[in-house]
């Protein structure tokens, strides 16, 4: 159930001059945003965001909760972007799109029969590049959903063990829903229980870097603690920037030592989660 559409964000230190000032190197810059929702985020102004944002190359989405036929006209192909939505079978559930500036070669979903149904995964494959939109389960609401989290990181390790073989160009984007160390929740020691601070869950996120040689290229950008990509929508958590950061852009080393620049988008609000922005010294084709 892939849908392909017919056919470049500004924040602090991401602005179209600065772009395109880097001693002539041309930029290739990926979004990813978890939108708990396409179309409450198109209330809070994510197309317009869009249209000011420019210049963009791709944009990673995650939990659209919406069918093809459900996305707001405004958001089907923003800024004549090629548009693939992978929504999960259960309506108002998860879902994943990517826009392109770029036609992609073809999409595809993960291969899990279990997964697929969800909406979890949409690889974009380019020339030489994929670009992949990923969100992974929360285990937050129960045994029996950390239980279905647990499968999929048991299925997606393999996964991305294979994309490393095949010798690909490859960044992955999105809801992990895995906070990988301390630096990167504010409250660690009180959620070391919790589904997405679970040791299990920070050891497998750990063997992606480790093992197969991702990195996490925020991190590699951007040292400084209290950089979060969500936040509860309890106790005044925005207010207080009492976050989480569990949304990520993961690329093999040679890939993620082409990342120029990171932010981190917060001076508005499209959903409980900012979009995390990347530029890269690259050319997409």
């Amino acid at each position: 159930p892939i849908a392909l559409a017919p056919r470049r964000v500004n924040s602090p230190g991401f602005t179209a001059s600065r772009r395109r000032s880097l001693r002539g190197i041309l930029i290739v810059r990926i979004i990813t945003l978890n939108l708990n929702g396409i179309r409450s985020s198109e209330r809070r102004g994510l197309s317009r965001w869009l249209r000011r944002a420019e210049p963009w190359d791709v944009v990673c989405l995650q939990e659209i909760k919406a069918t093809h036929d459900d996305v707001p006209r405004s958001l089907r192909s923003p800024r004549r972007a090629h548009a693939a939505f992978h929504p999960a079978q259960r309506k108002g559930y998860s879902g994943v799109a990517v826009y392109a500036k770029v036609p992609p070669r073809f999409v595809e979903g993960f291969g899990s029969g279990e997964f697929d149904a969800e909406g979890r995964y949409l690889e974009a494959h380019f020339a030489e590049l994929t670009v992949i939109s990923v969100y992974l389960p929360s285990g937050s609401s129960g045994p029996h959903r950390q239980a279905s989290k647990f499968r999929f990181l048991d299925e997606f390790l393999p996964h991305l063990a294979a994309l490393r073989k095949a010798g690909r160009e490859v960044i992955l984007c999105g809801d992990w829903n895995i906070a990988h160390r301390e630096i990167d929740l504010k409250n660690w020691r009180s959620n070391q229980k919790n589904s997405g601070f679970l040791p299990e869950e920070r050891a497998w996120l750990t063997r992606v870097f480790d093992e197969l040689g991702f990195v996490d290229v925020f991190r590699r950008i951007d040292p400084r603690p209290e950089r979060y990509t969500w936040w509860s929508n309890r106790g005044r958590a925005w207010e207080k920037n009492v976050g989480w950061r569990i949304d990520y852009q993961v690329a093999p080393a040679a890939i993620a030592a082409r990342a120029r620049a990171a932010a981190i988008y917060t001076n508005r609000r499209f959903s409980d989660h900012a979009p995390l922005v990347i530029d890269y010294d690259y050319t997409l084709r």
